[in-house]
Parts: C-alpha cells; structure tokens; sequence
C-alpha cells in the first residue's frame, strides 16, 4: 500500500479546510446553535419529556447526526468532483496509486471534518442542556462510521456529477429530507400507526436512532439493527465505488 499517496492526498484535502475555516467548522456549528437555541429553549420546555429525557437533551444525538451526514456528504462530493473538475482527477488515475489509496484518502479526509464538527457540536450542547452519554465508546464508534459511511455516499455524487447542479441535487432534496424525517426532533413512535410505518423506510431513521441509543440506552430500533444498516450502507457504497473504477464510469470521459 502506497501510505505516502495517502498522506498526501488526506493532508491536501485537510489543507484546504483548514484554509475555511468558517465555511468549514463555524458555519454548521453556528446553524446548529440556532436549532438548540428554537427547539431546545424557545420550544423545549413546552414539549414533554420523550421516554423520560427532557426534549432539549433528546434533540441533541439528532442534531448531531443531521450535521455529521449533510457535512459528509457535502464535504466528500466537493472534494472529489473538483478534480474532475479541473481535469487533475487524471493525475490520480494515472499516478502508481489504487483506486483504494484514493478512496482512503478523499473519504478519510471528508470523514475526519464531519466527526470533528459532530464532535464540536456535542461539546457546544453542554452548555445548553444537562447531557450525559450512557456509552461514550460506542457513541464514538457511531459516529466515526457514519461519517464514513456519508462520505463514501458524497464520494460515489461527486463522481456522478457531470455538474454543481447535480452535485447539489441529491444532499438538498434527498439526503437532507431524509435526515429531518428520520426522527432528528422526534420519536416515531409519537407518529400515527401509518406513518410509523412509512418511517421504518428511512434509513437515516436507523442511523440517528442507534446513534441516540449510544447516548440514552434506548430509541426507536434495537442498536443491533442499527450496527446492521449501517455495515450494509458501508458494504453497499463500497461496492459501487469498486465498480465505478472497475468500469471508468464517468471517470473517462
């Protein structure tokens, strides 16, 4: 394995983050801010507690996730889909390096911004709500894997894109619509019968419930199930990556 294309490829693609930071780090830290400031002061102390945690700290594994998966997805499409951009893409595929050099390196990157903005987010939400984490390790474990897991997903837009419009067309009218509807501010158990139902067709709903089972030791679905989706999710994106660079679909073009 060629470590240094590696290093290379993660250290210019942390680079460039670190060249934004308000894009990078302030800008979803700062929205987040605000949802705790609407949902968790001006509206949580009207709502009841859910399966005895106050609506305040219950929104706070949600909020996280909704950052964690948008900024993954967001964060790994931009950094693949410039280089096709430009035409340097070219380089890498020509270069003595792996496709999997390079998926370790632009998703590796991609993953690392997204759990160090989740984790900013949850040392931000103890100044506003009482938190406890029933299991840190497995919270941490969550965390890291889906923000592997959205960044492979944003990697496979970034090579699909032929354009910033589709670039922007999955994250904004599938990926975000699925995170909100996935139980971020909510139980679905507080939903009807059919719309439980319906929400037990989200994926996002297992990700976000096991990752609020790390912090409370009890969601929506067993954490088992949870663990399940998301090995599926990693093993199912790994796979179309593998095929998109054993076919050169829209790499050779």
């Amino acid at each position: 394995m060629n470590y240094y294309a590696i290093r290379a490829i993660y250290t210019f693609e942390m680079a460039r983050t670190l060249r934004t930071p308000l894009q990078s780090f302030a800008s979803p830290v700062i929205s987040t801010i605000l949802y705790f400031i609407v949902f968790g002061s001006a509206i949580g102390h009207r709502m009841i507690p859910i399966d005895g945690v106050s609506y305040g700290v219950f929104i706070v594994p949600g909020l996280i996730m909704l950052t964690v998966m948008t900024q993954s997805v967001a964060n790994a499409s931009f950094g693949i889909y410039f280089p096709k951009f430009l035409g340097t893409i070219y380089e890498h595929l020509s270069a003595p390096i792996s496709p999997f050099e390079i998926v370790t390196g632009y998703v590796g990157a991609a993953a690392t911004k997204s759990a160090v903005v989740g984790l900013i987010i949850l040392g931000v939400s103890f100044l506003f709500v009482p938190l406890e984490i029933a299991h840190p390790v497995l919270m941490m474990g969550l965390l890291c894997s889906t923000a592997f897991c959205f960044s492979l997903l944003g990697f496979i837009l970034g090579l699909w894109a032929r354009n910033f419009e589709q670039l922007s067309f999955v994250p904004t009218l599938i990926i975000t619509p699925l995170v909100f509807l996935g139980g971020s501010f909510y139980s679905i158990d507080m939903l009807p019968s059919i719309w439980r139902d319906v929400s037990m067709l989200n994926p996002a709903m297992y990700l976000i419930s096991g990752f609020r089972w790390a912090f409370f030791g009890n969601s929506d679905v067993s954490i088992q199930l949870s663990v399940v989706f998301i090995g599926f999710f990693i093993a199912t994106f790994l796979g179309i990556i593998w095929w998109i660079f054993s076919t050169g679909y829209r790499l050779r073009s």
